[in-house]
């Protein structure tokens, strides 16, 4: 199991690593996450919800990714409220208070997930959360120690050097573990170190006399690495800044979700991509894109409250592009509803009203991977013949269901093979606004390539998001490979032979490589 000194300290990026790693050295291996609190998801093949990291860290393993791997993801909603989703599906809303008694349930389909897994695969990699010594935190604790007293597990501790402070990081969490929680730490990871390694060599003496605790590693500082992000918004970007085609502005919503969305925007080398805080002007953009969000009325608040609301007004008025998804395309529209409380209190609220669609929200969540085209129109706004349409790719992951206020004149903007070609999305009559409910739509290059060409850039440097993952996850194996002590690492694992998929999961499973030829 790893864990961390802090959030973001890289705990997501070594269990990809590692899964990769284990991989390439012909161990079936799985990640395992058991409570994730995030806003970015992924769906997975069977229509389950899980946290994207996990997503990411399946492919790292090249396997499918599945609920198990990720029993519990909660998406929070307030500073103190959040959707609780157990095994893939979302089963209520809970304030912290709630959940923390209800914490107990939870461990129970935690380790009937973990059984799951283990009854599969030769070595589970196990991610943390957060900080196992958050002291508040760790009565009924099943992300972090609390799951590992439970199964067992060998845990080594991760601490970002990057942001200072490691040794002060390292000690002072195993300090405030138990006794018996300090035997449990079989080693430290150093991440994110540039520089002289024998400058710091001193430090690692020190801090394993100190501890009696190996250091296991130095992993490298990996620049411009391009691995989607588990929930931290990623602002390094790749310009050149000979050759910029596009200006974009994304507003940071109070409850932005699946930011990597924009990851192929932000890597753009002719796109100059920026994030905007609270209280920034939306300004200097060619194209504005509202990002998905979990509270969408709290969201129109938060734009007329602020300046964003009139900033999008006058970038439209002078010409500029404006885009949506997800709630993004919701907040675009003339209306939301949300009749039963799904978001909050009962109620409706105006939209911004630049989209000729109308929204109401359910309990029941949307969750699906799809492909189809992007719908092109000539200039009688009638649809361009198939041949002529872009492929494209996403997923979705949503409670509100959209409808246009006048079908017989509204422009969707994709036609998705599954669900009898059902229609997504639209464009404002002036052609200046359009809005979908696919995640991922920059993915596909010609459909990002369509995309910017709409917003009035022509591009030429596209690159592929599935093959930019490969390439991220070979460099963290890589990194993993050289600096870390792999046989250290097997050494601690009690590694054990696969069996047989249990008849539950067969569905899902059926896509897990379980070799027996395995060493």
């Amino acid at each position: 199991m790893v864990q961390g000194t802090t959030s973001d300290a890289g705990k997501s990026l070594l269990v990809a690593g590692l899964c990769r790693c284990f991989h390439n050295l012909g161990i079936a291996v799985a990640p395992f996450k058991p409570q994730n609190m995030a806003l970015n998801s992924a769906v997975t093949a069977s229509g389950g919800e899980i946290g994207r990291a996990q997503a990411l860290q399946a492919k790292a393993a090249r396997l499918v990714p599945h609920v198990d791997m990720n029993p519990v993801l909660l998406k929070p909603h307030s500073d103190t409220g959040a959707q609780v989703i157990i095994h893939g599906k979302a089963i209520t809303d809970m304030e912290a208070a709630a959940y923390h008694d209800y914490k107990t349930t939870a461990m129970t389909a935690v380790l009937a997930s973990h059984q799951r897994l283990q009854q599969q695969y030769e070595l589970i990699v196990v991610e943390g959360a957060g900080s196992p010594a958050e002291i508040n935190l760790r009565d009924r604790d099943i992300a972090n120690m609390g799951f590992a007293e439970a199964v067992d597990c060998p845990v080594i501790i991760i601490a970002d050097i990057d942001r200072g402070g490691v040794f002060a990081q390292l000690v002072g969490t195993l300090e405030l573990l138990s006794e018996t929680e300090q035997q449990r730490v079989v080693g430290f990871v150093i991440n994110r170190f540039r520089g002289d390694i024998g400058l710091l060599q001193p430090g690692l003496d020190w801090l394993q006399q100190r501890t009696g605790k190996p250091v296991l590693g130095v992993l490298p500082y990996l620049m411009n690495l391009g691995a989607a992000a588990e929930d931290a918004i990623d602002t390094e970007q790749q310009l050149d800044h000979t050759d910029i085609r596009l200006r974009v502005r994304v507003p940071v919503l109070s409850r932005i979700s699946n930011h990597t969305d924009f990851d192929m925007l932000r890597q753009h080398p002719q796109v100059d991509f920026a994030y905007v805080g609270p209280g920034q002007p939306l300004t200097g953009a060619d194209l504005i894109i509202l990002p998905g969000s979990k509270n969408v009325r709290a969201e129109l608040d938060l734009l007329r409250k602020g300046r964003w609301a009139g900033d999008i007004a006058r970038h439209l008025r002078y010409g500029g592009k404006v885009m949506g998804i997800c709630a993004g395309y919701q907040l675009l529209g003339e209306a939301i509803h949300d009749p039963e409380g799904v978001e909050g209190p009962e109620g409706s609220a105006t939209g911004l009203g630049y989209l000729p669609i109308a929204t109401r929200l359910f309990p029941d969540k949307s969750l699906t991977n799809d492909h189809g085209q992007l719908l092109l129109y000539d200039d009688h706004h009638q649809i361009v013949a198939p041949p002529m349409r872009v492929p494209v790719t996403g997923y979705q992951i949503h409670v509100g269901q959209s409808h246009y206020l006048e079908p017989s004149t509204a422009r969707p903007f994709a036609q998705l093979d599954s669900g009898k070609n059902q229609l997504d999305g639209c464009y404002s009559a002036d052609d200046q606004v359009a809005g979908t409910y696919l995640h991922g739509v920059f993915d596909t290059p010609s459909a990002l390539q369509f995309i910017l060409a709409w917003a009035g850039a022509s591009t030429d440097r596209i690159d592929d998001y599935q093959q930019q993952q490969e390439q991220a996850l070979d460099r963290i194996a890589a990194a993993c490979a050289e600096h870390l002590d792999i046989p250290a690492l097997l050494a601690f694992s009690s590694a054990s032979r696969p069996q047989v998929p249990t008849q539950e999961n067969s569905q899902e499973n059926s896509h897990h490589p379980l070799s027996g030829s395995n060493p």
